[in-house]
């Protein structure tokens, strides 16, 4: 499993969104409950970007539909959305961000 630099730590605010893009994928990373996640950009419901949706408790919110996915896990919480989006592995070294886009989970 290959990781990338996706930001600096110092770059993510609490619980806002920020959207990059490792080898042609776009991620939307979060930081939120202390923890840093990476999940696929794209809203499996709507092909827009999650990255401009809201987070609350461990959750993002497509802006479009309103569908929300687990961080965690990518799965949706209801309708419309009905098909999970990936998550990447994630690591911290120093102030660095480092994704794994290369194996979905």
């Amino acid at each position: 499993m290959s990781f990338l630099r996706a930001c600096s730590l110092s770059d993510l605010h609490e619980d806002v969104p920020k959207r990059v893009e490792l080898n042609g994928v776009p991620v939307a990373l979060v930081f939120t409950e202390g923890e840093v996640f990476a999940i696929n950009d794209i809203c499996s419901h709507a092909n827009v970007s999650l990255s401009e949706g809201e987070v609350e408790d461990c959750m993002i919110e497509c802006w479009l539909h309103g569908s929300s996915f687990d961080l965690r896990s990518g799965k949706p919480s209801g309708l419309p959305a009905t098909k999970p989006v990936a998550v990447y592995p994630v690591k911290i070294e120093g102030d660095d961000v480092l994704v794994s886009v290369n194996q979905e989970s």
